[in-house]
């Protein structure tokens, strides 16, 4: 992943990816983003895909999955193609769209880290999943307003808990 962190912070100093400033923050978010890799199965959409976090870290550990990045945000689109290039992720489709206007409803698993409020994130991301696929969502604090059903993936990073929320559709 060294390549991957080479690139981040190169591009990061020029378009602001994220808060990420030095290569040990990187390598949280990449150490947070890994926690994710074990849910993901068949055709995976990851909305909000900015940094590249958790995508890219999913399409290099997953080489078996089928992934699709929306990025609206036409530099931080531009990264993600770069790094797809750079990095030769094949399962990895960078597009820059909206959610809203996505056609596609047909992905096994659905992700977004920190892109939405996560009770919002479930109900606009559960019309992209197929029955019986999951929407997975990053929490940094437990929130007793999610849907009863979800399940909580626990677990620590960087000395604080965190979890992935997880939706059955």
């Amino acid at each position: 992943m060294n390549d991957f962190i080479d690139l981040f912070m190169i591009w990061n100093a020029r378009i602001n990816l994220s808060a990420a400033r030095t290569r040990d923050e990187v390598k949280e978010h990449i150490e947070d983003s890994k926690h994710i890799v074990a849910l993901l199965s068949g055709r995976v959409l990851d909305v909000g895909a900015g940094g590249g976090f958790p995508v890219i870290i999913a399409a290099h550990e997953r080489p078996d999955l089928q992934l699709v990045a929306l990025e609206p945000n036409h530099k931080k689109h531009a990264f993600l193609r770069e790094a797809i290039r750079t990095l030769n992720l094949q399962n990895l489709d960078a597009r820059c769209e909206r959610l809203e206007v996505h056609p596609n409803c047909d992905y096994n698993t659905a992700m977004s880290r920190a892109t939405f409020d996560l009770g919002s994130w479930f109900e606009l991301a559960r019309a992209h999943v197929v029955e019986g696929g999951r929407v997975l969502g990053f929490e940094a604090l437990p929130r007793l307003d999610l849907p009863k059903e979800i399940v909580r993936h626990t677990y620590r990073v960087g000395g604080k808990s965190r979890a992935i929320v997880e939706l059955r559709v």
